[in-house]
């Protein structure tokens, strides 16, 4: 019920139909998995440097339909952000405006759910593009993977600590890394990892 309040509040917000289709109802069996790099981890400051994002089409991750993109930041990317996400100004040289770069990326996610690690964050930086763009936040339904691997693991005792790091993740499901800080990787290795969850029982309680 609240997720329909929520949705139609946003409907209503819409200020471009022709984003229209982000409301339709989502499309089964097709996912899109995403990742943002960005210049920090404050939403309200920091920007967009790159989005990649391919999509899942009937449990099979679809290389050929695959999203990556550059943006060039308002300002100046500074030295303790490169430290992090290892993309350097002339990395972005051929980089687009967010405004555009958002712009498409919608029309790539369309009505389907999002899968991503800490996905919230990388949500709330395209809403803060998706606002300006077309008046309102993204409506699609989303998959969040760190909690997915937490419902699934089986624990030695009700007091054992979980370790979520991403890098832990794949390693305990046996996955390929590919290079990290590259959001089109980083989007191949989330959909890798929620194929594999998805094909694993929920763990019910492995003690009493």
């Amino acid at each position: 019920m609240i997720d329909a309040l929520k949705k139609r509040y946003q409907r209503s917000r819409l200020k471009n139909e022709e984003f229209a289709f982000l409301f339709d109802e989502a499309t089964e069996e097709e996912f899109v998995s995403f990742d943002c790099e960005t210049t920090g981890l404050n939403v309200k400051k920091d920007e967009i440097l790159s989005i990649g994002g391919v999509k899942i089409i009937n449990n099979k991750i679809e290389f050929s339909e695959s999203f990556e993109r550059y943006v060039t930041p308002e300002n100046q990317i500074c030295e303790e952000s490169i430290k992090i996400h290892h993309i350097r100004p002339c990395d972005i040289e051929d980089s687009i405006d967010a405004k555009i770069a958002v712009e498409e990326f919608l029309h790539f996610i369309g009505n389907r759910t999002l899968i991503g690690y800490y996905i919230q964050f990388d949500i709330a930086m395209i809403n803060k593009y998706a606002k300006k763009l077309i008046g309102t936040t993204i409506p699609n339904k989303s998959i969040e993977l760190s909690n997915m691997y937490y419902k699934r693991y089986k624990k030695e005792s009700s007091h054992e600590f979980v370790d979520l790091k991403f890098d832990t993740i794949m390693e305990k499901l046996n996955l390929p890394k590919l290079g990290q800080h590259d959001a089109l990787n980083d989007a191949v290795m989330s959909g890798m990892m929620y194929l594999k969850l998805k094909e694993m029982p929920e763990y019910k309680g492995a003690f009493s």
